[in-house]
C-alpha cells in the first residue's frame, strides 16, 4: 500500500492516531497548514475530553475589530459564547465528561498574508503568517467513554498564528503555534 497524498483526508482521533506518515518521505513535503491542522485537532479535542482547564489557551486573546465585533467568535450548537474563559467554564462546570472520536478533518489555507489585529507593518516571513480553515466531523459521547450516547458533530474553526509563540511554554504546559479566532460547533 502506498503512502496517502497530502490531498487525502486524515483521520485523527483523541487517541492520537493519524494517517499522515511520520517516516520522512511524504510527511516532510506535507504543507505547513496541514501539519498545523493535524496537530491542532489532536491536541484540542484531547483537551476537550481530558484537560478542560486548558481550553481557553487554545483561543486568541479577546480583541475588538474596527467595526466593533469581538474576537474570538465562538458558537456552540447555535449559542454564542462571549469569550474563551466562559467557554472553558461551561465545559468544566456544566458539561459531563466527554469522549471525542474525530472521523475526519479537512483544512485549507484561507489567507496567506495574515496580519494580527493591532500589529504594525507587514506579515512575517516565517511561513506561519496565514489563516487556516479547519473543518472537523466526528462523534462525541458524554458520560463514561463508550457508554454514553454518541452524537455526531461538525465543526468549522479558523486558526491564526499565535503571536506569543516565540517565548517559552504557554498555558497548559505546551506552546501552541495556532489559536482559534472563530469557531462554529453543531450537532448533526
Amino acid at each position: 500500500m502506498s503512502d496517502p497524498t497530502a490531498d487525502v483526508a486524515a483521520k485523527v482521533s483523541t487517541d492520537s492516531r493519524s494517517l499522515l506518515p511520520r517516516d520522512g518521505g511524504l510527511y516532510a513535503n506535507t504543507p505547513l497548514w496541514l501539519k498545523a491542522a493535524e496537530k491542532f485537532v489532536t491536541s484540542y479535542y484531547s483537551a476537550l475530553s481530558s484537560s478542560r482547564n486548558t481550553i481557553s489557551s487554545f483561543y486568541i486573546p479577546p480583541a475588538t475589530m474596527p467595526d466593533g465585533k469581538t474576537l474570538p467568535t465562538i458558537v456552540f450548537n447555535g449559542n454564542v459564547i462571549s469569550d474563551a474563559s466562559t467557554f472553558q467554564i461551561m465545559f468544566e462546570k456544566e458539561m459531563p465528561a466527554a469522549h471525542y472520536d474525530i472521523q475526519s478533518f479537512n483544512c485549507h489555507m484561507v489567507n496567506p498574508n495574515y496580519t494580527a489585529i493591532g500589529s504594525e507593518g507587514t506579515p512575517g516571513t516565517t511561513g506561519k503568517n496565514m489563516t487556516i480553515l479547519v473543518m472537523v466531523s466526528g462523534s462525541v459521547s458524554y458520560g463514561k467513554a463508550l457508554e454514553g450516547e454518541q452524537r455526531m458533530f461538525s465543526e468549522s474553526i479558523v486558526l491564526v498564528p499565535n503571536p506569543t509563540n516565540t517565548a517559552g511554554k504557554g498555558k497548559g504546559g505546551s506552546r501552541k503555534g495556532w489559536l482559534i479566532q472563530s469557531q462554529n460547533f453543531r450537532f448533526v
